[in-house]
């Protein structure tokens, strides 16, 4: 389906004013703050040590507004939700077609660290929000050399989230020990030629990437960032174009949350990502982000308090791409 020399035309709404946004935010936290539902994740030693009790959320509008309630300036390693971004720069770097091919678009159905869904797709990563895919993404880092492609990961998400990032390297180390499968995935990728440099090198860089310490707002202003056309609503720089955006949100949209994605779309309609360390990230396209921190996971690995904000917000604000409500006719006066 050619349709890319089509010009797009984009129509989207506004939040409400500042102060029910504010409300509305502090309400979702205050709300969900004592649900105990969920475990923190243990397979990453390191991120077993978590408080369970810290929970934030932010919201960062379009136009530089930042709502924050709770533990929105605590650190954690940012994780899977880091694929979005790695994501939106590389299809910055080599466009829609190239990146498609390589890595693909759609759900694999499967959990996010399947080894047989590579087989059963002849060796195609299917998505880049599984770790297939987010592997062969990040292969395809612009850089001459891992330091070069692992740089470039980190200074392009710090574009995104409108600070320097840096990397927590105890949980570096700590997923470092632990990444067997990751690095039999790369090189089962390199025997189809979905990676063609080193695989251990593209794992050590992924790993890197997931490590890279963020917050609720960093979160919030990250997805702000694609809902403003790939403008940061707070620096005012350009990250990625907007054509980039409507690429990210839409792989987002079917498989943001694993083999949960579906159920996500059909109770919350936003683009979202999640993270083992406790994130999400969601976006309204044209309204700005939601970052949330939470670490008890369901059994998916999303964050059950996370979850509930987002949809709490989803509703309360108009979130949701697929909500609408009966048109009525202005009225207009008889002809003459």
């Amino acid at each position: 389906m050619d349709v890319q020399d089509v010009e797009q035309v984009a129509s989207t709404g506004t939040l409400p004013r500042w102060d029910r946004v504010e409300h509305l935010v502090v309400d979702a936290h205050a709300r969900y703050r004592d649900l105990a539902a969920g475990a923190v994740a243990d397979y990453i030693p390191v991120l077993a040590a978590a408080d369970p009790a810290l929970f934030g959320v932010s919201v960062a509008v379009v136009d530089g507004e930042m709502h924050e309630a709770g533990d929105t300036q605590v650190e954690f390693s940012v994780q899977s939700i880091s694929k979005a971004f790695v994501y939106a720069l590389v299809c910055e770097a080599y466009g829609h077609d190239a990146v498609r091919e390589r890595v693909g678009v759609n759900n694999t159905g499967l959990p996010f660290n399947s080894v047989m869904a590579v087989e059963l797709n002849d060796g195609h990563p299917m998505n880049p929000m599984v770790n297939a895919g987010a592997l062969a993404t990040t292969a395809m880092m612009p850089g001459a050399t891992p330091a070069e492609q692992w740089e470039n990961v980190r200074t392009g998400l710090s574009r995104f989230a409108g600070r320097a990032l840096e990397l927590d390297g105890v949980v570096y180390r700590s997923e470092s020990e632990t990444n067997i499968r990751n690095r039999a995935i790369a090189r089962l990728l390199q025997s189809y030629g979905r990676i063609e440099t080193d695989p251990l090198e593209v794992v050590d860089v992924y790993t890197r990437q997931c490590a890279l310490r963020v917050t609720a707002r960093d979160l919030a202003v990250m997805g702000a960032t694609l809902a403003d056309g790939g403008v940061n609503p707070v620096t005012g720089e350009r990250v990625v174009s907007a054509q980039v955006c409507r690429d990210t949100l839409a792989v987002l949209a079917s498989t943001g949350l694993y083999e949960r994605s579906g159920e996500w779309l059909f109770e919350i309609g936003l683009p979202a990502k999640s993270g083992v360390a406790g994130g999400i990230v969601a976006v309204a396209p044209g309204k700005g982000g939601i970052g949330t921190f939470s670490p008890p996971l369901d059994p998916a690995g999303n964050s059950v308090r996370g979850q509930r904000a987002t949809a709490y917000l989803s509703r309360a604000l108009g979130l949701n791409l697929f909500a609408s409500s009966v048109h009525v006719p202005e009225k207009t006066e008889p002809h003459a």
